[in-house]
Protein backbone atom coordinates (compact mmCIF):
# COMPACT_ATOMS: atom_id res chain seq x y z
CA UNK A 1 0.00 0.00 0.00
CA UNK A 2 2.72 2.56 0.26
CA UNK A 3 3.03 2.82 -3.25
CA UNK A 4 -0.19 4.65 -2.61
CA UNK A 5 1.67 6.99 -1.57
CA UNK A 6 4.47 7.39 -4.54
CA UNK A 7 2.28 9.71 -6.57
CA UNK A 8 -0.29 11.42 -4.19
CA UNK A 9 -1.33 13.59 -6.93
CA UNK A 10 -2.22 10.80 -9.35
CA UNK A 11 -4.12 9.03 -6.81
CA UNK A 12 -6.02 12.50 -5.95
CA UNK A 13 -6.74 12.42 -9.19
CA UNK A 14 -8.28 8.96 -9.70
CA UNK A 15 -10.31 9.55 -6.77
CA UNK A 16 -12.03 12.61 -8.06
CA UNK A 17 -12.89 11.14 -11.49
CA UNK A 18 -14.50 8.30 -8.87
CA UNK A 19 -16.52 10.39 -7.45
CA UNK A 20 -17.79 12.11 -10.75
CA UNK A 21 -18.74 8.79 -12.01
CA UNK A 22 -20.57 8.19 -9.15
CA UNK A 23 -22.08 11.42 -9.56
CA UNK A 24 -23.16 11.02 -13.14
CA UNK A 25 -24.43 7.49 -13.37
CA UNK A 26 -26.06 7.50 -10.39
CA UNK A 27 -27.48 11.35 -10.35
CA UNK A 28 -27.36 12.44 -13.88
CA UNK A 29 -28.01 9.53 -15.64
CA UNK A 30 -31.24 9.30 -14.23
CA UNK A 31 -31.92 13.03 -14.86
CA UNK A 32 -31.18 12.98 -18.35
CA UNK A 33 -33.59 9.79 -18.65
CA UNK A 34 -36.65 11.30 -17.28
CA UNK A 35 -35.99 14.43 -19.41
CA UNK A 36 -35.98 12.30 -22.59
CA UNK A 37 -33.13 13.72 -24.73
CA UNK A 38 -31.85 11.79 -27.81
CA UNK A 39 -28.54 11.09 -26.89
CA UNK A 40 -28.77 7.42 -27.04
CA UNK A 41 -28.00 6.89 -23.46
CA UNK A 42 -27.57 3.36 -23.80
CA UNK A 43 -24.12 4.24 -25.64
CA UNK A 44 -23.57 6.67 -23.22
CA UNK A 45 -23.48 3.85 -20.57
CA UNK A 46 -21.75 2.25 -22.15
CA UNK A 47 -18.49 4.74 -22.35
CA UNK A 48 -19.08 5.01 -18.91
CA UNK A 49 -18.74 1.44 -17.48
CA UNK A 50 -15.58 1.34 -19.59
CA UNK A 51 -14.53 4.52 -17.56
CA UNK A 52 -14.97 1.85 -14.36
CA UNK A 53 -12.58 -0.09 -16.15
CA UNK A 54 -9.81 2.66 -17.15
CA UNK A 55 -10.47 4.15 -13.62
CA UNK A 56 -9.79 0.42 -11.33
CA UNK A 57 -7.57 -0.61 -14.29
CA UNK A 58 -4.42 2.54 -13.34
CA UNK A 59 -5.72 2.25 -9.57
CA UNK A 60 -4.66 -1.14 -9.60
CA UNK A 61 -1.43 0.22 -11.50
CA UNK A 62 -1.03 2.42 -8.42
CA UNK A 63 -1.14 -0.18 -6.29
CA UNK A 64 0.82 -3.04 -7.24
CA UNK A 65 3.06 -1.38 -9.88
CA UNK A 66 4.25 -0.02 -13.45
CA UNK A 67 4.70 -3.75 -14.79
CA UNK A 68 0.39 -4.92 -14.18
CA UNK A 69 0.04 -2.13 -16.53
CA UNK A 70 2.32 -3.42 -19.30
CA UNK A 71 0.59 -6.58 -19.20
CA UNK A 72 -2.98 -4.86 -19.14
CA UNK A 73 -1.71 -3.11 -22.02
CA UNK A 74 -0.29 -6.13 -23.66
CA UNK A 75 -3.85 -8.01 -23.07
CA UNK A 76 -5.62 -5.31 -24.51
CA UNK A 77 -3.53 -5.23 -27.76
CA UNK A 78 -4.30 -9.03 -27.88
CA UNK A 79 -7.79 -8.90 -28.09
CA UNK A 80 -7.10 -5.70 -30.34
CA UNK A 81 -5.20 -7.47 -33.13
CA UNK A 82 -7.38 -11.00 -32.63
CA UNK A 83 -10.80 -8.89 -33.15
CA UNK A 84 -9.77 -7.19 -36.18
CA UNK A 85 -8.37 -10.63 -37.53
CA UNK A 86 -11.44 -12.05 -36.94
CA UNK A 87 -13.39 -9.23 -38.98
CA UNK A 88 -10.89 -9.29 -42.31
CA UNK A 89 -11.29 -11.44 -44.89
CA UNK A 90 -8.06 -14.15 -45.45
CA UNK A 91 -6.89 -16.89 -47.40
CA UNK A 92 -7.13 -20.19 -45.79
CA UNK A 93 -3.61 -20.54 -45.88
CA UNK A 94 -2.30 -17.26 -44.07
CA UNK A 95 -3.91 -19.03 -41.07
CA UNK A 96 -1.06 -20.90 -40.56
CA UNK A 97 0.92 -17.59 -39.94
CA UNK A 98 -1.32 -15.76 -37.85
CA UNK A 99 1.13 -17.38 -35.32
CA UNK A 100 3.72 -14.64 -35.94
CA UNK A 101 1.67 -12.18 -35.96
CA UNK A 102 0.30 -13.44 -32.28
CA UNK A 103 3.94 -13.49 -31.34
CA UNK A 104 4.99 -9.64 -31.87
CA UNK A 105 3.03 -8.54 -28.88
CA UNK A 106 5.39 -10.86 -25.96
CA UNK A 107 8.09 -9.74 -28.22
CA UNK A 108 7.14 -5.46 -28.53
CA UNK A 109 6.69 -5.99 -25.04
CA UNK A 110 10.10 -7.73 -23.82
CA UNK A 111 11.58 -4.55 -25.12
CA UNK A 112 9.06 -1.87 -23.41
CA UNK A 113 9.60 -3.98 -20.39
CA UNK A 114 13.43 -3.63 -20.70
CA UNK A 115 13.35 -0.36 -21.74
CA UNK A 116 15.27 -0.76 -24.80
CA UNK A 117 13.54 2.37 -26.83
CA UNK A 118 15.92 1.42 -30.10
CA UNK A 119 14.34 -2.24 -30.49
CA UNK A 120 11.13 -1.15 -29.55
CA UNK A 121 10.98 1.27 -32.33
CA UNK A 122 12.17 -0.67 -35.30
CA UNK A 123 11.50 -4.08 -34.16
CA UNK A 124 8.06 -3.58 -36.37
CA UNK A 125 8.30 -1.71 -38.72
CA UNK A 126 11.36 -2.84 -39.65
CA UNK A 127 12.03 -6.15 -38.26
CA UNK A 128 8.41 -7.87 -38.73
CA UNK A 129 7.82 -6.07 -41.86
CA UNK A 130 10.89 -7.76 -43.89
CA UNK A 131 10.29 -10.99 -41.94
CA UNK A 132 6.23 -11.80 -42.53
CA UNK A 133 6.83 -12.25 -46.35
CA UNK A 134 9.00 -14.88 -46.16
CA UNK A 135 6.69 -17.51 -44.25
CA UNK A 136 3.80 -16.12 -45.94
CA UNK A 137 5.76 -17.18 -49.27
CA UNK A 138 6.70 -20.15 -48.15
CA UNK A 139 3.09 -21.57 -47.35
CA UNK A 140 1.26 -19.79 -49.20
CA UNK A 141 -0.12 -19.38 -52.81
CA UNK A 142 1.23 -16.17 -55.30
CA UNK A 143 -2.82 -15.28 -55.98
CA UNK A 144 -3.40 -12.02 -53.36
CA UNK A 145 -0.23 -12.34 -52.12
CA UNK A 146 0.13 -8.61 -51.76
CA UNK A 147 -3.12 -7.28 -50.42
CA UNK A 148 -2.99 -10.41 -47.92
CA UNK A 149 0.18 -9.35 -46.58
CA UNK A 150 -0.66 -5.46 -46.61
CA UNK A 151 -3.47 -6.08 -44.80
CA UNK A 152 -1.93 -8.33 -41.74
CA UNK A 153 0.86 -5.49 -41.61
CA UNK A 154 -1.57 -2.77 -41.36
CA UNK A 155 -3.53 -4.31 -38.55
CA UNK A 156 -0.53 -4.94 -36.64
CA UNK A 157 1.07 -1.58 -37.06
CA UNK A 158 -2.35 -0.68 -35.70
CA UNK A 159 -3.30 -3.05 -32.97
CA UNK A 160 0.16 -3.57 -31.74
CA UNK A 161 2.71 -0.69 -32.74
CA UNK A 162 0.93 2.07 -31.89
CA UNK A 163 -1.06 1.00 -29.17
CA UNK A 164 2.45 0.02 -27.41
CA UNK A 165 3.64 3.97 -27.43
CA UNK A 166 0.91 4.08 -24.28
CA UNK A 167 2.74 1.38 -22.56
CA UNK A 168 6.05 3.07 -23.09
CA UNK A 169 4.89 6.00 -21.59
CA UNK A 170 5.38 3.82 -18.59
CA UNK A 171 8.55 2.82 -18.50
CA UNK A 172 9.83 6.83 -18.81
CA UNK A 173 11.92 7.45 -16.62
CA UNK A 174 10.29 9.59 -13.63
CA UNK A 175 12.82 12.34 -13.29
CA UNK A 176 11.11 13.54 -16.73
CA UNK A 177 7.52 14.04 -14.56
CA UNK A 178 8.36 14.40 -11.06
CA UNK A 179 4.68 14.58 -10.03
CA UNK A 180 3.42 11.21 -11.53
CA UNK A 181 5.27 9.52 -13.43
CA UNK A 182 5.46 7.90 -16.54
CA UNK A 183 2.01 6.43 -15.35
CA UNK A 184 0.41 9.53 -14.87
CA UNK A 185 1.08 10.52 -18.66
CA UNK A 186 -0.37 7.34 -19.64
CA UNK A 187 -3.57 8.29 -17.58
CA UNK A 188 -3.73 11.41 -18.74
CA UNK A 189 -3.60 10.65 -22.21
CA UNK A 190 -6.27 8.00 -21.62
CA UNK A 191 -8.15 10.43 -20.14
CA UNK A 192 -8.21 13.02 -22.34
CA UNK A 193 -9.19 10.26 -25.06
CA UNK A 194 -11.92 9.44 -23.35
CA UNK A 195 -13.52 13.07 -22.54
CA UNK A 196 -12.87 13.99 -26.29
CA UNK A 197 -14.71 10.72 -27.76
CA UNK A 198 -17.42 11.47 -25.18
CA UNK A 199 -17.59 14.84 -25.48
CA UNK A 200 -18.01 14.54 -29.39
CA UNK A 201 -20.88 11.65 -28.77
CA UNK A 202 -22.82 14.41 -26.58
CA UNK A 203 -22.86 17.32 -28.82
CA UNK A 204 -22.69 15.67 -32.08
CA UNK A 205 -26.06 13.94 -30.44
CA UNK A 206 -27.05 17.29 -29.11
CA UNK A 207 -27.07 19.33 -32.77
CA UNK A 208 -26.94 16.61 -35.26
CA UNK A 209 -26.39 18.60 -38.34
CA UNK A 210 -23.29 19.68 -40.68
CA UNK A 211 -21.96 16.54 -39.92
CA UNK A 212 -17.61 16.19 -40.48
CA UNK A 213 -17.87 12.74 -42.94
CA UNK A 214 -21.93 12.25 -43.58
CA UNK A 215 -21.25 9.47 -45.43
CA UNK A 216 -19.00 7.42 -42.69
CA UNK A 217 -20.67 9.18 -39.48
CA UNK A 218 -23.62 10.52 -38.41
CA UNK A 219 -22.86 11.63 -35.02
CA UNK A 220 -19.57 13.49 -35.34
CA UNK A 221 -20.83 17.22 -36.65
CA UNK A 222 -18.65 20.10 -36.77
CA UNK A 223 -20.29 21.57 -33.18
CA UNK A 224 -19.49 17.80 -31.95
CA UNK A 225 -15.97 18.60 -32.85
CA UNK A 226 -15.50 22.03 -31.79
CA UNK A 227 -17.23 20.93 -28.30
CA UNK A 228 -14.72 17.96 -28.31
CA UNK A 229 -11.72 20.06 -28.71
CA UNK A 230 -12.97 23.03 -25.96
CA UNK A 231 -13.66 20.18 -23.07
CA UNK A 232 -10.40 18.27 -23.96
CA UNK A 233 -8.31 21.39 -23.90
CA UNK A 234 -10.13 22.34 -20.99
CA UNK A 235 -9.29 18.97 -19.10
CA UNK A 236 -6.08 18.85 -19.87
CA UNK A 237 -5.23 22.05 -18.59
CA UNK A 238 -6.77 21.58 -15.57
CA UNK A 239 -5.27 17.96 -15.29
CA UNK A 240 -1.46 19.15 -16.26
CA UNK A 241 0.04 20.82 -12.87
CA UNK A 242 -1.64 17.41 -11.44
CA UNK A 243 0.06 14.63 -13.99
CA UNK A 244 2.23 16.74 -16.00
CA UNK A 245 5.12 18.48 -16.44
CA UNK A 246 3.09 20.81 -18.82
CA UNK A 247 2.94 24.14 -18.78
CA UNK A 248 -0.34 25.80 -19.49
CA UNK A 249 0.78 26.53 -23.29
CA UNK A 250 1.50 22.86 -23.64
CA UNK A 251 -1.10 21.11 -21.87
CA UNK A 252 -3.34 23.66 -24.23
CA UNK A 253 -1.48 22.30 -27.12
CA UNK A 254 -1.53 18.39 -26.66
CA UNK A 255 -5.04 18.78 -25.39
CA UNK A 256 -5.71 20.13 -29.18
CA UNK A 257 -3.70 17.51 -30.63
CA UNK A 258 -5.30 14.39 -29.06
CA UNK A 259 -8.46 16.09 -29.59
CA UNK A 260 -8.35 16.49 -33.44
CA UNK A 261 -5.93 13.12 -33.92
CA UNK A 262 -8.54 11.40 -31.62
CA UNK A 263 -11.35 12.15 -34.55
CA UNK A 264 -8.98 10.99 -37.14
CA UNK A 265 -8.37 7.42 -35.70
CA UNK A 266 -12.17 7.09 -35.11
CA UNK A 267 -12.79 8.01 -38.48
CA UNK A 268 -10.42 5.93 -40.08
CA UNK A 269 -11.40 2.87 -38.48
CA UNK A 270 -14.99 3.33 -39.23
CA UNK A 271 -14.01 3.40 -42.89
CA UNK A 272 -12.46 0.56 -42.54
CA UNK A 273 -15.39 -1.13 -40.59
CA UNK A 274 -17.65 0.03 -43.49
CA UNK A 275 -15.49 -1.12 -46.26
CA UNK A 276 -15.66 -4.54 -44.46
CA UNK A 277 -19.23 -4.43 -44.36
CA UNK A 278 -19.70 -5.59 -40.65
CA UNK A 279 -21.52 -4.22 -37.90
CA UNK A 280 -19.43 -3.58 -34.26
CA UNK A 281 -18.73 -6.54 -32.42
CA UNK A 282 -17.71 -7.48 -28.98
CA UNK A 283 -19.34 -7.48 -25.53
CA UNK A 284 -16.68 -5.87 -23.68
CA UNK A 285 -18.73 -2.81 -23.61
CA UNK A 286 -22.36 -4.07 -24.40
CA UNK A 287 -24.42 -2.02 -26.59
CA UNK A 288 -21.13 -0.35 -27.76
CA UNK A 289 -19.41 -2.84 -29.98
CA UNK A 290 -15.94 -4.40 -28.96
CA UNK A 291 -12.39 -3.62 -28.50
CA UNK A 292 -11.68 -2.02 -31.48
CA UNK A 293 -14.59 0.99 -30.73
CA UNK A 294 -12.15 1.37 -27.69
CA UNK A 295 -8.79 2.15 -29.34
CA UNK A 296 -9.28 3.52 -32.60
CA UNK A 297 -8.32 7.10 -31.48
CA UNK A 298 -5.58 5.95 -29.10
CA UNK A 299 -4.16 4.05 -32.52
CA UNK A 300 -3.37 7.36 -33.72
CA UNK A 301 -3.31 9.77 -30.59
CA UNK A 302 -0.38 7.33 -28.40
CA UNK A 303 2.09 7.28 -31.04
CA UNK A 304 1.78 11.24 -31.67
CA UNK A 305 1.42 11.96 -27.75
CA UNK A 306 4.48 10.01 -27.08
CA UNK A 307 6.60 11.46 -29.55
CA UNK A 308 5.73 15.38 -28.64
CA UNK A 309 6.53 14.21 -24.93
CA UNK A 310 10.07 13.22 -26.23
CA UNK A 311 10.47 16.12 -28.16
CA UNK A 312 9.20 18.59 -25.93
CA UNK A 313 11.48 16.79 -22.76
CA UNK A 314 14.75 15.14 -24.72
Amino acid sequence: MLSLFRYPQLVAVISAIIALLLFVHFILLPVLERLGPDLELDKLESKIRFWWVIVFGFLAGVVIGDKFLLILIAFICFLALKEFLSITPSRRADRRVLFFAYLTIPLQFYWIWVGWYGMFVVFIPVYVFLFLPLPMTLISQPTGFLRALSLLIWIIMTAVFSLSHLAFLLVLPNSLNPAAGGIGLAFFLVVLVQVNDAAQFIFGGITRHRKVIPKLSASRTWSGLIGGIGLTVLTAWLLAPWLTPFSSIEAIGLGGLVAITGLIGYIVFTAIKRDLEFEDRGTMTPGHGGMLNRIDSLVYTAPLFYHMITYLYP
